[in-house]
């Protein structure tokens, strides 16, 4: 036979399309050839295979090769491809006959002696392929990513030589070990937290409803310390939220440990560029946005920031959707994430403490507070002060507040009341059933449009508060929406 097709699959963002590597030997003078919109990685596996292929005691045919990467207008890069490419080498020169019985698809990148190394987007490949009912096989390396997805027939080879044992039934593929995801994690506490109960309370009310949240205070009052602690009494991630993050997890090559199966938090530093927040690159990848997806991303020391690198979250912050647009393609990515920021209220870091003058003039402290614009502040649902605290209150022995496990209680019971009622969390809901939901009467009604009138509230921002007391009141076991909690949404905005 000297036509043979295997089948693998590319990756385009966190979807996987089908690829047929067709391969054809032909009389002529010896050539290696690889066509269907190959990059450089791709077009350099011709050496790759040639070794593989040898060191792995097979011949390698001495005629004219074409490899045809099908559909031809679907880029294809990384080495992913090296093992079908081997395969329908082996299958089209007669040294290899498929006696499987159900139909596989391959991913792997070969190493000269004939071992198959990780390749990224395996999880996302082996989504796709149970989808189509087929098999996939990969390189031992991606084994524990890949068993994770439920229902996918995933078996994993450590070599080339091993993997045609199996393909031609004189050797059998060990089935892998299914893993469990554990929905219990490990977190940093909150009652490691000495004192500040106002940002204890914002930042309950910030995890029941999934609102995005501003600390502002002092340098050494905790707030990173408190953004810290919000993933540990967040609901733990349902198996879907748990696949995602895994298979954004594998395009850095990262093993599913139990790390992957938590809620992310991502703290960038104030250095990191606009592609590293949001994505990119010429070769796309996912940005912090994205690894943050049903997590936390957490911005410490904001107005640090480029202006153009928080410019760049606003769109993802509304939509929870990063798109990533080149000259032959456009990639989007999940960034559904919890913006937490931290920030001193001047360049000093004193302004307003009863105690430590502040250094810094009027034109300083404008400038510094003009870093952060209007309208990434008025995405930001909760803007919470964190004094610092006396030496008393931190010395003092009984100074723990309550812990994780029992705020956790409390935020899981309101988001499943959330969930009943309308089938999103507070956050995500939408301006149309908004009012709807709240059931404002008439004197809370006037109360929120006076103080929008006061505050000078876009119609963003007096959206995004309304949700806030729409979570305030789920804390409370109300129905309704009433002056104390649109009172208690509407000082959040007051800072």
């Amino acid at each position: 036979m000297e036509l043979s097709v295997v089948h693998s699959r590319a990756l385009s963002g966190l979807s996987a399309p089908a690829v047929r590597v067709e391969t054809h030997l032909s009389n002529g003078l010896p050539a290696f050839n690889i066509v269907g919109l190959p990059e450089t990685a791709v077009r350099e596996s011709k050496e790759r295979v040639r070794s593989a292929i040898l060191n792995s005691h097979f011949e390698f045919p001495d005629r004219r090769i074409t490899i045809n990467l099908a559909p031809a207008d679907l880029p294809k890069h990384g080495g992913r491809f090296d093992l079908p490419i081997a395969l329908g080498i082996l299958m089209a020169s007669g040294q290899l006959e498929d006696k499987q019985t159900t139909p596989c698809e391959y991913l792997g990148e070969l190493a000269l002696d004939g071992s198959l190394q990780s390749v990224p987007g395996v999880v996302c490949a082996a989504l796709a392929a149970s989808a189509c009912g087929n098999g996939l096989i990969v390189p031992t390396p991606c084994q524990r990513n890949a068993s994770l997805v439920p229902d996918a027939s995933v078996l994993a080879a450590p070599d080339l030589l091993t993997l045609c044992a199996h393909i031609n039934g004189s050797a059998t593929l060990p089935e892998p070990d299914r893993h469990i995801m554990r929905a219990e994690m490990s977190y940093p506490d909150l009652s490691d937290v000495v004192g500040q109960e106002s940002a204890r309370r914002a930042l309950e009310i910030a995890a029941s409803g999934g609102h995005n949240l501003l600390f502002s205070g002092p340098p050494g009052t905790g707030k990173t310390l408190l953004a810290s602690r919000l993933p540990g009494i967040l609901p733990p991630p349902s198996r879907e939220e748990a696949l995602v993050t895994l298979a954004l997890r594998d395009f850095q090559g990262k093993e599913a440990k139990d790390a992957a199966l938590r809620r992310p938090f991502r703290s960038p530093h104030h250095s990191a560029s606009a592609a590293a927040l949001i994505g990119g690159g010429s070769d796309p990848r996912p940005g912090e946005a994205s690894l943050a997806h049903g997590g936390v991303l957490f911005l410490d020391e904001l107005p640090e920031f480029s202006r153009h690198c928080l410019e760049v979250l606003r769109e993802p912050m509304e939509s929870g959707l990063v798109t990533i647009s080149r000259a032959r393609h456009k990639l989007s990515y999940p960034a559904s994430f919890q913006l937490i920021a931290a920030m001193n209220p001047c360049p000093c870091g004193y302004l307003g403490d009863p105690e430590r003058p502040c250094r810094c003039t009027p034109d300083q402290i404008k400038r510094y507070r003009g870093r952060v614009s209007g309208p990434l502040l008025d995405r930001i649902d909760l803007h919470a002060h964190v004094p610092r605290l006396a030496p008393g209150q931190l010395l003092a022995q009984d100074c723990s507040g309550e812990s994780s496990s029992a705020i956790r209680a409390r935020v899981n019971q309101c988001r499943e009341t959330q969930h009943s009622r309308q089938h999103c969390i507070n956050a995500r809901l939408g301006n149309d059933r908004l009012l709807d939901i709240c059931e404002l009467n008439k004197s809370a009604k006037q109360m929120l449009e006076q103080a929008a009138e006061q505050m000078l509230l876009s119609g963003r921002a007096l959206h995004r508060s309304l949700r806030v007391a729409r979570t305030i009141a789920d804390m409370e076991g109300l129905q309704r929406v009433y002056e104390p909690q649109l009172s208690e949404a509407l000082g959040y905005r007051g800072h």
